[in-house]
C-alpha cells in the first residue's frame, strides 16, 4: 500500500474511516500514528498546512518525554525519525528558595540509581514536528487533511465530516485533540473549569559554561518555579539547556524582554547554584500565561477528548505533554482491542472505559501540580519550613524517590 498523503481540492472523493482525529499536534499525531499501524483506518485533520510548523530556525522550546510517552512514540514509528538527538534526563535536583541567594540546604535529589533507565528524554520541539509529520506520511492507514476546515456532524450511528470543499467522508468515532479551547468540546457542549494562576512562564534555551551532565533542576522561588533540562549540545554551543521560568504575569514579560546580558544575570539569579556557570541566551524567548483546566466529562455521542482538550496542568512538573501521551497510549490500548474484537469505535461503552480509565488519573495530576504550586509559589516562613523539610524527608527515604520516579516515567 502507497503512503498516505495530504489531501488537496483535486484529491478524489475520500474514503470513510475508522478514527477521525481533529487537530495534528503531538497529541493528535501520536493517537493517529500509532491506531494507523495498528491497522485502524484513521483520517487526520488539521486547520494548518504541516510543513510550515516545521520552522527551520533553532527556536529555544524543548520537550521532556518520559519513558513511558516515549515508547509510545516508538510504537507509533515516531521516535525512530527525529532529526536531532535527544539528551536523556538522568538525575533530577529539586530545591527551594529565593532570588540572588543559595538554594536551602533541604532538597531532594533523584539519582541513577532511583531508576533503571533515564526519567525522560530532552526532544526539541521542532525535531518531534519534524518526526512526527513524517511518521504520519509514512503510514498506509492514515489519511492527513491539511490544512482542512470540517464541519463534524455526529449522529447516533455515524460521525460525518464535512469539508469545506465539499467533500465528506464518515467515521464511528472522531478524537478532538484540538486543543485547550477546542471547538469541538465547545459544540458538545461539555463544560469547562478554569483556574487561573496569574503566572506566566517564560521559555527558552540558555548555553552554559559547564556540562549538564544530563542534570535537571527544579528549583522553587517565591513567584513561580525555575526549571533548567538538559539538552543535546550543537557544535557552537556544546553545553545546552532549556528552562522554563514562571514568574507574575508583567513582570515575566518584562524579563523575557531584557538584553542578553540582564536576562542571563536574571537566569543565574534563579539557579539556586553555580553549576552550570556563566549563562548565555539562545534563539528566542517565548512566554505564555498560565492556567490550569478541565473538561467536566470526556465524552459525548461518537466523541472523545484528550490531551489539551479535556485538560491542562501547571508546567511545575513538566507533565502536561506527558498527560496527553498517557492519554493515547490508553485510548489506543482500548481502540485496538476493540478493532482486534471487531467492537463499533464508537460505542457508548467504549467511550465510557476511556473515560474511567483516565479522567480520575488526570485529575489527580491536576491538583497535585495546583497543590505544589501553591505549595511552593510564596514566602511564608511556615509553608516554606514545611515544604523544605517535606523534600528532605523525601530524601532519605529511597522507596519513596523510586516511587515518585515511576510515576512521573509513567511506566
Amino acid at each position: 500500500m502507497a503512503a498516505a498523503s495530504e489531501i488537496t481540492s483535486d484529491t478524489p472523493s475520500l474514503t470513510d474511516v475508522d478514527v477521525c482525529v481533529v487537530g495534528a499536534g503531538p497529541v493528535g499525531a501520536a493517537l493517529a500514528c500509532r491506531l494507523a499501524r495498528a491497522g485502524i483506518k484513521v483520517a487526520i485533520v488539521d486547520r494548518m498546512a504541516l510543513e510550515p510548523m516545521e520552522h527551520p530556525d533553532f527556536d529555544g522550546r524543548a520537550y521532556a518525554i518520559a519513558a513511558g510517552p516515549r515508547q509510545l512514540l516508538e510504537d507509533a514509528g515516531v521516535w525512530e525519525h527525529l532529526p536531532l538527538e535527544s539528551c536523556p534526563i538522568e538525575e533530577i535536583l529539586v530545591t527551594d528558595g529565593r532570588p540572588g541567594e543559595p538554594a536551602s540546604s533541604l532538597f531532594v535529589e533523584f539519582t541513577r540509581q532511583d531508576a533503571s533507565q533515564p526519567f525522560g528524554w530532552m526532544a526539541e520541539a521542532r525535531g518531534l514536528r519534524v518526526a512526527l509529520n513524517k511518521a504520519m506520511h509514512h503510514q498506509a492507514n492514515l489519511t492527513v487533511l491539511a490544512p482542512a476546515e470540517v464541519k463534524v456532524e455526529r449522529q447516533a450511528d455515524t460521525v460525518v465530516i464535512r469539508l469545506h470543499d465539499g467533500r465528506s467522508f464518515k467515521a464511528s468515532l472522531v478524537v478532538a485533540a484540538d486543543g485547550r479551547k477546542s471547538r469541538l468540546r465547545n459544540e458538545a457542549g461539555i463544560p469547562l473549569t478554569r483556574l487561573a494562576y496569574k503566572q506566566t512562564a517564560i521559555v527558552a534555551a540558555i548555553a552554559h559554561e559547564y556540562p549538564h551532565d544530563n542534570a535537571a533542576l527544579e528549583h522553587f522561588l517565591p513567584a513561580g518555579p525555575f526549571a533548567q533540562l538538559p539538552m543535546a549540545g550543537t557544535e557552537e554551543y556544546p553545553n545546552l539547556s532549556a528552562i522554563v521560568w514562571s514568574d507574575k504575569d508583567g513582570v515575566a514579560e518584562r524579563f523575557a524582554a531584557l538584553p542578553d546580558d540582564q536576562f542571563a544575570r536574571e537566569i543565574e539569579r534563579r539557579m539556586g547554584n553555580s553549576r552550570l556557570g556563566k549563562v548565555t541566551p539562545v534563539g528566542r524567548r517565548w512566554t505564555y500565561p498560565l492556567s490550569a483546566q478541565y473538561a467536566q466529562r470526556y465524552t459525548a455521542t461518537r466523541l472523545l477528548l484528550i490531551g489539551d482538550a479535556a485538560h491542562g496542568i501547571h508546567p511545575i512538573a513538566g507533565q502536561g505533554l506527558n498527560l496527553g501521551f498517557r492519554d493515547v497510549i490508553a485510548l489506543s490500548d482500548i481502540l485496538i482491542k476493540a478493532h482486534q474484537r471487531g467492537e463499533d469505535y464508537g460505542s457508548p461503552a467504549l467511550l465510557a472505559r476511556y473515560q474511567a480509565r483516565c479522567r480520575p488519573a488526570n485529575m489527580m495530576m491536576l491538583a497535585a501540580t495546583d497543590v505544589l504550586d501553591r505549595l511552593f509559589s510564596n514566602n511564608n516562613p511556615l509553608l516554606r519550613l514545611t515544604r523544605d523539610l517535606g523534600l528532605a524527608g523525601v530524601n532519605r527515604i529511597p522507596a519513596l524517590r523510586r516511587a515518585f520516579v515511576r510515576h512521573a516515567m509513567g511506566v
